[in-house]
């Protein structure tokens, strides 16, 4: 920067484009005889905290800041939030991101207040995790609300929230949050590496955009190896147990890693009710995964081979034939699911109901009557399909449902044969999957009985005295626990 106020805002119109995008704006003064031009976004900077920092400008008399005006002025300027800057890409830097400048003739210096306002929505409870009894508050698109929600969460000096940058043109601000006193160092560090190698000049998609480029090989593996949460309260939860959260300014989802298959079967109304039923919940949805995975492709089976068929189950088959093979009828079936889905979606509120009637309808009854579906292919799709709306995480139940249509597919060709490929061939893809290092089965592969009882049971709070072991937490226990207790249960989980 130079000391001479001309200079550099002429440099700044230049970088910034003033005059030609109407929202960068430079105001130029004069307080107390000495020139000082404010830089600033219109959109972005709360015009009530504007209005009282030039108010007490407006004050300042010659002779309080004829001598080392740019000392004076700092001091007197009623923010908390101020700081120093001496060149001019951090000026554009700076205003870009929401914050104030200004520039006082005669100084090399510029002063940084953050005086920003962004458009935010209240914090209300997300639609993909809702609870019947439970905290309503959710992660919005502003990174200083959702770290807050979590701070009001975890008052321990001990969390850190860290934040970095990436994108060479979006400048997406990104935030690190783990318990440094719980997490693994060696995972906080390799998620900082990785995040600090992106490459790209913007990541408009937020938190989708960084999973992909921090987990290689995601194209071809569908399964999510980080957890998203838009809740507060399960972003709390998994940082008491040693996982690291990264969190993507715009973006209300926050990412949990590492993660494995049976975390994405958890979900928050366990762990709302009593132990008791929270195990009934949670067999509950798991019986519904399976079912998603293994209906039709187990159906398909027994009806293309009755004799596998014990006595009793003979009633399996299909009654009625209709035009189209078994197997084809379940892939367009599938495929017109996620059409009526994606309908419902693009579809405006008032209209949506209309949309999935005529949907029912369609595909239900007239599909029936005109013999292109069978009535039992029909009813076996739609309880997959609930099958995979009971699953907790969304991008879990989409990989399912991938994954049951490749098992229909090889079974239709193959026949006994290809199910059992397939399903040894699935189990094997999944066993070679890793989140951040995790194998993506455990506690199954490889198998540990104590925290697998933990995932089958939802353990009572009383005794979750022992953090996941998969995550390597520097601090195992959670509790006070007499000595042998401690030794036992450490081995254990390890």
């Amino acid at each position: 920067m130079s000391k001479r106020l001309e200079e550099n805002t002429g440099k700044l119109k230049k970088m910034l484009g003033i005059g030609e995008s109407f929202d960068i704006l430079l105001r130029e003064f004069s307080f107390g005889g000495k020139k000082i031009a404010m830089l600033y976004t219109q959109g972005l900077s709360n015009d009530e905290y504007l209005t009282m920092v030039l108010r007490r400008l407006s004050e300042l008399k010659h002779e309080e800041i004829s001598i080392n005006a740019y000392e004076k002025i700092f001091q007197l300027i009623p923010f908390s939030q101020v700081k120093r800057i001496d060149n001019l890409e951090d000026c554009v830097k700076n205003v870009l991101m929401g914050p104030q400048i200004f520039l006082i003739d005669g100084s090399e210096q510029a002063i940084v207040f953050d005086a920003r306002w962004y458009p935010v929505r209240t914090p209300d409870e997300p639609d993909l995790e809702r609870v019947v009894r439970g905290s309503r508050d959710g992660f919005v698109e502003t990174l200083v609300f959702n770290t807050a929600l979590i701070r009001r969460r975890i008052r321990d000096p001990r969390l850190r929230v860290e934040i970095l940058e990436a994108g060479s043109r979006s400048k997406t601000d990104l935030v690190i949050c783990f318990l440094q006193d719980v997490a693994n160092p060696d995972l906080v560090d390799s998620v900082k590496e990785k995040i600090k190698q992106i490459k790209i000049d913007g990541l408009p998609m937020a938190e989708k955009a960084v999973e992909e480029l921090i987990t290689p090989g995601s194209f071809w593996n569908p399964y999510p190896r980080v957890r998203y949460t838009e809740r507060p309260d399960v972003a709390a939860a998994h940082l008491l147990q040693g996982h690291v959260l990264v969190l993507v300014d715009t973006s209300p989802s926050v990412m949990i890693l590492p993660t494995t298959y049976f975390h994405h079967l958890q979900y928050a109304e366990e762990f709302r009710n009593s132990p008791a039923i929270g195990v009934w919940v949670r067999w509950v949805r798991y019986m519904g995964v399976a079912v998603s995975l293994f209906l039709l492709p187990l159906w398909l089976l027994a009806a293309m081979h009755p004799d596998l068929l014990p006595p009793a189950l003979k009633f399996l088959g299909v009654k009625k034939a209709a035009s189209i093979p078994i197997f084809m009828q379940f892939v367009l079936a599938e495929i017109s699911i996620d059409m009526v889905r994606l309908a419902t979606i693009h579809t405006p509120t008032a209209l949506s109901t209309a949309i999935s009637l005529i949907a029912a309808l369609l595909i239900g009854q007239v599909a029936t009557v005109v013999g292109l579906f069978s009535p039992e292919a029909i009813l076996y799709v739609a309880i997959a399909a609930v099958g995979t709306f009971l699953t907790p995480s969304f991008e879990l139940g989409q990989a399912n449902r991938l994954v049951r249509l490749f098992l229909v597919l090889i079974t239709g060709f193959f026949g006994l044969p290809g199910f059992i490929l397939g399903v040894l061939g699935v189990l094997a893809f999944l066993a070679s999957t890793r989140s951040f290092g995790v194998p993506y089965l455990w506690p199954l592969l490889p198998f540990n009985w104590a925290a697998m009882k933990n995932m089958l049971l939802r353990p009572p709070v009383a005794i979750q005295n022992v953090r996941p072991g998969f995550v390597r937490p520097r601090n195992v226990f959670r509790q006070a626990v007499p000595e042998p207790a401690r030794k036992r249960g450490g081995e254990k989980d390890r």
